[in-house]
């Protein structure tokens, strides 16, 4: 099934002053020692920023001491594994990059156990159960599509990533998948951290890095609220009635490419 869009004149100017910025990095000239100690910055940014949003309770610079030095903080062991796990992940992703290795559910779930389970930990396979998001009360979020619907969905999401990637701009792939991702929400846990990582990946797989300078999780944090409407799907709350009522809008029927 297609996914339903549309570019506002906000999204298309944002979109060029996107275009603006990558070009203006192409002709940036450093010392690959200088490089590469931005770079590293960035990705601890990421880190922080990233599995901040989830509620560690790490700073900046303990997130630096823990991935850097292996410095653990009593009472906060959780903290760390979660910190030394997202940046693993953004290593992954960075080699993956380099080798030109294509976007696969199978590298998506090997993703997931990167940040979830550390280095050695097989591929995560997909949940087998729902997983209802609720509130601090116990109301419910959102309800994220049956499990036995989850594998079809991902491969769908997978296929349309690689069939859109000469067609569309790639922040509009990478902004759609990290939409899609949640809303599909395959994992019993960690769908969030995945879906931001997935987002930099398709990102920096279509050379938009932005020299590898920029932490696209410090921009998720800066504005939290903004970033939570933006994963809203409607208010139903409920997978199957927002596909009907995307369905209707675009004259199907369930069963007609659902």
């Amino acid at each position: 099934m297609g996914y339903s869009f549309s570019f506002t004149s906000e999204i298309v100017g944002y979109l060029q002053s996107i275009e603006r910025a990558r070009e203006s990095l192409r002709w940036v000239s450093l010392s690959p020692e200088i490089s590469a100690q931005l770079k590293q910055q960035a990705r601890l940014r990421s880190t922080h920023y990233s599995t901040r949003i989830e509620g560690n309770r790490l700073t900046l610079a303990e997130t630096e001491q823990a991935v850097r030095e292996g410095r653990t903080f009593h009472g906060r062991e959780r903290d760390v594994h979660e910190v030394e796990r997202y940046y693993l992940a953004l290593e992954q992703i960075d080699t993956w990059v380099e080798h030109n290795s294509s976007i696969t559910e199978e590298r998506i779930r090997k993703l997931h156990a990167l940040l979830y389970r550390g280095r050695k930990a097989r591929p995560t396979p997909y949940r087998d159960g729902q997983n209802a998001i609720r509130d601090s009360t116990g109301g419910l979020v959102y309800l994220p599509p049956e499990a036995g619907d989850v594998p079809a969905l991902m491969q769908d999401l997978v296929a349309w990533m690689e069939t859109q990637a000469t067609i569309l701009p790639i922040p509009v792939i990478a902004g759609l998948a990290h939409y899609q991702f949640v809303t599909i929400h395959p994992f019993f846990d960690g769908n969030g951290r995945t879906a931001r990582t997935l987002a930099t990946w398709v990102l920096f797989r279509g050379r938009y890095d932005l020299g590898g300078f920029y932490a696209l999780e410090e921009f998720y944090a800066q504005d939290l609220p903004g970033y939570y409407d933006a994963l809203v799907t409607h208010p139903h709350h409920n997978y199957y009635l927002t596909l009907r009522t995307w369905l209707i809008h675009n004259g199907l029927k369930l069963g007609q490419g659902d």
